[in-house]
């Protein structure tokens, strides 16, 4: 549930959940950077409900994407980008109510960027890239998906492990022709199932 107040920020009138996410553990010095930083899978695709709590727990995360200290001196989280695809609704500011203080978190959306790709900037320009997984994903392939986005040697991008949480589509084997039943106008399934399996309906009597 939420609200709009003056200059159109938006304010969750629900506390914050702890989100479901998982980020890289620090990388060693001169590491390559991956294309991911970690992986969140939310409890719904409505943003308001759902940001607040992943912006904080980004906030006292220990390292940043680069694999820097993530200290006070990085300032607060100040800007979320979003695929306009991925969430229910486009909110422009969020507020975000915190233990130690209160900030206002600007939201960009775009139709641009790969799905499941939710990218958060700091305010001296620090980024974490992640993968969102949809809300109502099988609970085994999100903890795989949490998993290997957070391994540090992970290379696959959003739409690629996305993919693999959606399970193939299984056509069914064709049947023969000689195998197939046609019914007449007023046999039913079982009568042409007993008949192809050697039985015979009786004539009717003239």
């Amino acid at each position: 549930m939420w609200t709009t107040v003056e200059r159109a920020t938006t304010i969750s009138l629900s506390p914050p959940s702890a989100p479901r996410l998982r980020l890289q553990s620090r990388p060693p010095p001169g590491s390559p950077r991956t294309p991911l930083d970690g992986a969140w899978w939310p409890r719904s695709a409505d943003p308001v409900a759902e940001l607040p709590g992943l912006i904080l727990a980004l906030q006292t995360h220990t390292h940043t994407a680069d694999g820097d200290s993530h200290h006070a001196e990085h300032g607060p989280i100040a800007h979320i980008m979003l695929r306009v695809a991925d969430w229910t609704s486009r909110p422009r500011r969020l507020r975000v109510d915190g233990p130690a203080d209160t900030r206002v978190v600007r939201l960009s959306w775009f139709d641009t960027l790969p799905t499941g790709l939710l990218t958060a900037i700091w305010a001296d320009g620090r980024r974490v890239d992640l993968l969102t997984i949809p809300p109502g994903t099988n609970p085994d392939a999100a903890a795989t998906a949490l998993d290997l986005t957070a391994h540090p040697a992970n290379h696959l991008h959003t739409p690629d492990l996305l993919a693999a949480l959606t399970p193939p589509v299984l056509t069914p084997p064709a049947v023969p022709a000689d195998r197939v039943a046609v019914l007449a106008p007023d046999q039913t399934a079982s009568e042409s199932s007993w008949e192809t399996e050697g039985g015979r309906l009786r004539e009717p009597a003239l």
